[in-house]
């Protein structure tokens, strides 16, 4: 059960996501519902939307929702990781296989950002164009709980980030981790043999 500082700390974080992330007609619904739920609400919300998993400790209180991704508190569904961000796909997505990549570390600011970010973005980027077959990949930074991510999106029409959002469901969200997740390739090692020089090549003794 949720104390009443960890409901009010979750709810506003709710709000933040709803604001930076929902469509302008779908805002103020949303919002009242979250507003409305009590402690014990809330945290069966949680559960039901696999946003935190079975048997873990729930949102800290000043944890945001990428801190509680980052460090697998709340489920998600990765694409690709390395040592300084986290790749998963957005499940309000504004097209089919959006992701954003999560800083390991909290950055308030985009010059702050590690290059290695803006790298995997452009790797993933590529995976797209080979997988997807978009018009165009955006690579757009944006703000959102306080922290800096960077969202990595296929362009099929005239998607923007200001488009119109949807809520991707489960099945379309496992699809895409499958098509779009790193693969893990095992090198075979081939056991070395060596080539005999031919001046050491001896054949056997004719006998006349």
């Amino acid at each position: 059960m949720l104390s009443e500082e960890q409901t009010k700390e979750i709810k506003s974080q709710l709000i933040q996501h709803i604001d930076s992330t929902f469509p302008e007609d779908k805002k103020a619904s949303a919002k009242q519902q979250v507003e409305e739920m009590n402690g014990e609400q809330l945290d069966k919300f949680l559960e039901q939307n696999n946003l935190i998993k079975e048997g873990q400790p729930t949102i800290g209180e000043q944890q945001s929702v990428f801190r509680s991704i980052v460090n697998g508190q709340i489920h998600s569904y990765k694409i690709d990781e390395d040592q300084d961000s986290l790749a998963v796909l957005e499940i309000n997505p504004v097209s089919k296989g959006h992701i954003i990549l999560i800083p390991k570390q909290e950055i308030n600011s985009v010059e702050k950002m590690p290059k290695s970010v803006f790298a995997l973005a452009e790797k993933i980027s590529k995976r797209f164009k080979s997988k997807l077959k978009p018009k165009e990949v955006k690579i757009v930074p944006s703000n959102a709980f306080g922290e800096f991510i960077l969202n990595v999106f296929p362009v099929y029409e005239n998607e923007s980030l200001n488009s119109q959002r949807y809520h991707a469901e489960e099945l379309e969200l496992q699809e895409f981790q499958k098509k779009l997740e790193k693969k893990v390739v095992k090198k075979i090692l081939k056991k070395e043999t060596k080539k005999i020089p031919e001046n050491k090549i001896r054949l056997p003794r004719r006998i006349p």
